[in-house]
């Protein structure tokens, strides 16, 4: 049972009905995250703009699914596993594809390091070796692409959090937990 409800669009009051009429009309639907985040409508805005803004920089949209799995893994955030599987899905990644970002693993070289990477800086609580941000660069990450790689890892470390604190009801089609967690 959620510890913040969900508030419905039809019960929304001042800037609260906007904004979630906005991400129903951008999105076809309202995710319980963002009907639980409008309880403070300073807090949709901002998580709204963080996204929207990361949309616009150097990683795919299926990557920055992929750099969320991992995070949301280690973290052991049943919302955004299940969140970003779906949406992971529906831009084309494969099953498999998904239970690898969830390891922190890709057969794509340059992905497994990038990802392997997202999932050291969550478990070292940011404290990476200088090593470790060579073999970003090593595989071709530019300073804007660690830069917002950071960003990334930051914005769904967030969620994690706030669906941990808040449990949000999953209303995503739920995930199992890996057979061997990593």
């Amino acid at each position: 049972m959620p510890r913040i409800p969900a508030i419905h669009t039809e019960n929304a009051t001042g800037p609260a009905k906007p904004l979630l009429e906005g991400v129903e009309s951008n999105l076809g639907f309202v995710p319980n995250i963002m009907r639980t985040m409008v309880h403070s409508p300073a807090i949709l805005r901002g998580y709204l703009a963080f996204s929207n803004a990361l949309s616009e920089g150097n990683l795919s949209p299926k990557f920055r699914q992929q750099v969320a799995l991992a995070v949301s893994e280690v973290s052991d955030c049943e919302y955004c596993l299940a969140a970003h599987s779906a949406i992971g899905r529906s831009l084309g990644l494969s099953a498999e594809a998904i239970e690898d970002s969830r390891k922190g693993d890709s057969i794509n070289p340059k992905e497994a390091v990038v990802l392997a990477f997202a999932r050291k800086v969550i478990e070292n609580r940011g404290w990476v070796a200088d090593g470790d941000v060579a073999k970003l660069r090593k595989v071709g990450f530019s300073q804007s692409d660690i830069v917002e790689l950071i960003a990334n890892i930051s914005l769904t470390l967030f969620t994690n959090y706030f669906n941990h604190v808040a449990k949000t009801e999953v209303d995503f089609p739920a995930v199992s937990k890996l057979e061997t967690r990593v």
